[in-house]
């Protein structure tokens, strides 16, 4: 049984069925069997529960990475991600976006290949988005020029990579996987670098329109 209340509304089915789900789609796959099998984990009526997920399969897939990026904020504090640097953040929490699905790599390889459907790309990119924007807001990002933009393309593209890492990794406590994030975040790390350095040469360089306006305007 689950906390949910006498009656429920469709967001409230959604979340509580969300961390269920994958239990039963890694063995049912992501349709009304599992949908139905979760309901049965909480006590609730199936056709209820089906009322939740009108858009089937990348439904469910949608609640249960919303449950997933739900679960980062229990699993990593502010304080303790504030006494962490920013690659240790990020490091941090996409291992926890790892540990949560993890235990049910079944459902995740069934999930990646809906989502990879060439009707089902829009939805796999925002999800993909929406938990790099997760993760860099809750490191502390508050960019909002171009940088909140790369930022999270970047991260995006390195946790899905992350992921395809995953579904094959038997090594204990997941060392490959965390040995290929630790190289994409360095890659990530050492190209900030230098494009902090080429922005600051740039602001050295002289203005080519000042030059130009002068040859046009010359000072008196």
């Amino acid at each position: 049984m689950t906390d949910l209340p006498t009656d429920p509304i469709l967001d409230e089915i959604r979340t509580a069925l969300g961390t269920r789900i994958p239990a039963h789609a890694g063995f049912d796959g992501w349709g009304l069997a599992a949908v139905d099998r979760a309901a049965a984990d909480v006590g609730l009526d199936a056709d209820v529960a089906r009322l939740a997920f009108p858009g089937g399969a990348v439904d469910l897939i949608d609640a249960w990475f919303a449950s997933v990026d739900a679960g980062l904020s229990a699993r990593l504090s502010p304080e303790a991600l504030a006494a962490m640097k920013v690659r240790e953040r990020i490091g941090a929490l996409v291992m926890a976006r790892i540990a949560q699905v993890a235990p049910h790599r079944d459902a995740l390889r069934r999930a990646l290949s809906i989502l990879a459907m060439p009707q089902n790309a829009a939805t796999g990119a925002r999800l993909g988005w929406r938990a790099a924007d997760t993760m860099w807001r809750l490191a502390g990002d508050t960019a909002t020029d171009y940088n909140h933009y790369t930022k999270r393309a970047i991260l995006a593209g390195v946790y899905a990579a992350t992921l395809l890492v995953l579904l094959d990794d038997e090594s204990e406590d997941l060392t490959e996987t965390r040995a290929f994030l630790n190289r994409r975040i360095d890659g990530i790390m050492r190209f900030e670098k230098a494009k902090a350095g080429l922005v600051a040469r740039r602001a050295h360089l002289p203005s080519l329109s000042r030059f130009v306006g002068r040859l046009r305007y010359p000072a008196v």
